[in-house]
């Protein structure tokens, strides 16, 4: 068997999160436990109707969007990686020690306006 699904893993955390079993969970869809044991585990994969019912029926909803790709994080990363090791070095020091101030400002007491 191989790592659990998506799909497995929403209708697993949808049962849980609402403290039913996975009998209960077959009841109100009227099917099987083992039909239900058998999409948690991943063994046969349910369409995606199915998925968000099998949701609906634990009492959740299932919330989903197509939004815009955001690579920011993959551009920062291709940024630093072409710094050397040094300089990355430096750039963490330099972080660390504006962190440092922030946390001492935060805890400096507000001074009244005149």
């Amino acid at each position: 068997m191989g790592p659990m699904s998506s799909a497995a893993a929403l209708i697993r955390e949808a049962r849980l999160r609402q403290g039913l079993t996975q009998q209960e969970l077959a009841d109100r869809a009227g099917t099987t436990q083992s039909a239900v044991a058998r999409w948690e585990a991943g063994r046969t994969e349910p369409d995606f109707a199915t998925v968000e019912r099998l949701i609906r029926l634990c009492g959740l909803g299932f919330d989903y969007a197509v939004v815009e790709l955001d690579d920011s994080d993959l551009a920062q990363a291709q940024r630093l990686l072409r710094l050397t090791p040094g300089q990355r070095l430096e750039r963490g020091v330099a972080t660390a020690r504006r962190m440092a101030a922030l946390r001492r400002a935060g805890r400096a007491p507000l001074r009244e306006a005149p």
